[in-house]
């Protein structure tokens, strides 16, 4: 018996894609507990004042961005890529690292252009006194989209021969840099050390990832691609659309805290990355064990049973994610005190952020549930679906802040209030296409049609 254990355990081991799992999974382990020390060094330095409100506003979306890209660009050009082998692979990878560092580097002028402009639609009740502040935040922030979104391409073809270490501790470099560019320039430029910390994590895995990637495609043979570059956009373009229209809901609710007063930004940060560590924990390991099953499935033409997994695993996640709901509505503020009340962050600031974090624990949700159902259709080729029920949570969010202050004025600026419409709309979202998913699963059904998959893929 132990002999067999032994052998099973060594088996595991020795796969390359057990092994990619776990590395992942430890990524995200330790990329999260150094998150967590990322937000106590904020809460210690700004606690919930104005001039939190400044660095959550522009830094908020800028790392909301980096991560929408990283994943997009994962998730959309690995199985492009696999589709083929060589010298091809490497043309292909080629031209698409052309074509999107331009459009990375495109989108990094943008920002540092419009800066102003960008902000007063993202925080439109920021004080004028921190205005500028956020805006030169925004601008130091902008250059790591550049690296974050050209790391993140060469990370798929880094994925296609089984590398996962390089990629996989992005955002514990990230926060780790951010924590060091806090505290060791914060007597020098204060609240500019966390926007040059997080730049310099972002440059350094450009770095990481490219000394491991860039012997793959420059000392190898390669042919010349033929791809159109419609092709080469539409492979993530509808994975970007979603991912975007997702992080325009927070976006949308950060802009909402800007006017519910000072610190109320900030408050909402803090809720979102305590509900964001759970949703990861949440989504990633069931998506990293059921995606590839999902292919597998739809390969040989078998679509009744991959919704039926569909089903069965949301059915396991949405009682998961309900009792943590449940239990941080419950322990938030304790946690909270214990986490993060030293320091600029008061016995009032830990009030605030429980108070926004009542309304916001839903999303918890709403946003797991939604994010397993989203990408297992996209698995199966659906992915007209996820992209409409993404728009829901913002119109959701949209109206119901519209609704609360103009017929609740007072309510509106409660803090229990703030996180709530992103939480309904989640919800929403989620109920909308689960309830679409089974309305229409006959259709597909009749349309099952094997379909030639590659085997890792599969």
């Amino acid at each position: 018996m132990s002999r067999a254990f032994d052998r099973l355990i060594g088996g595991a081991a020795q796969n390359p894609l057990v092994r990619g799992g776990l590395i992942i999974g430890a990524g995200i382990v330790i990329g999260n507990l150094v998150g967590f020390f990322r937000v106590a060094v904020t809460a210690y330095f700004l606690g919930t004042r104005a001039a939190a409100d400044a660095l959550a506003v522009a830094i908020g979306p800028i790392d909301t961005l980096n991560g929408v890209l990283t994943n997009t660009m994962v998730f959309a050009f690995v199985p492009f890529l696999m589709l083929r082998d060589g010298s091809d692979r490497i043309a292909v990878f080629r031209q698409a690292n052309r074509l999107f560092n331009w459009i990375f580097g495109s989108l990094t002028v943008v920002i540092l252009l419009f800066a102003p402009g960008l902000m007063r639609l993202m925080a439109p009740g920021l004080t004028s006194a921190h205005f500028s502040t956020a805006v030169n935040i925004l601008r130091i922030t902008s250059f790591s989209t550049l690296a974050a979104g050209s790391a993140a391409i060469q990370s798929a073809l880094l994925f296609t021969q089984r590398r996962f270490g390089p990629s996989a501790f992005y955002q514990a470099n990230l926060n780790l840099f951010t924590i060091a560019g806090a505290l060791l320039l914060w007597r020098v430029c204060g609240i500019y050390g966390f926007a040059i910390g997080y730049t310099c994590g972002a440059c350094f895995q450009f770095a990481l990832v490219s000394y491991y990637a860039r012997p793959l495609w420059t000392r190898q043979n390669f042919s010349v691609a033929a791809i159109p570059v419609r092709e080469l956009i539409a492979k993530p373009g509808s994975f970007l659309i979603y991912a975007g229209l997702i992080a325009l809901n927070v976006i949308v609710t950060r802009a909402y805290a800007t006017q519910a007063g000072p610190g109320m930004a900030a408050a909402f940060d803090y809720s979102m990355r305590c509900v964001n560590v759970v949703v990861a924990y949440l989504v990633s390991p069931v998506s990293n064990s059921l995606l590839p099953e999902i292919a597998r499935l739809r390969s040989r033409g078998e679509s009744r049973a991959a919704l039926r997994i569909i089903d069965r695993t949301i059915s396991l996640a949405a009682v998961a994610a309900v009792v943590s709901c449940l239990i941080g509505i419950a322990l938030r503020q304790p946690v909270i005190a214990l986490l993060f009340q030293r320091g600029s962050f008061t016995t009032e600031s830990t009030q605030l952020v429980s108070g926004v974090f009542l309304g916001f624990a839903p999303s918890l949700i709403g946003l797991s549930l939604l994010e397993i159902t989203a990408r297992s259709l996209f698995a199966l080729n659906r992915p007209w679906l996820p992209l409409l029920a993404a728009g829901i949570p913002v119109v959701v969010n949209v109206v119901f802040s519209i609704v609360m202050r103009t017929a609740y004025p007072a309510r509106a600026m409660e803090s229990e209030y703030i996180g709530l419409g992103a939480s309904l709309g989640l919800l929403a979202a989620f109920a909308i296409l689960f309830a679409a998913i089974h309305t229409r699963r006959r259709t597909w059904h009749e349309a099952d049609v094997p379909v030639e998959t590659p085997e890792l893929q599969a």
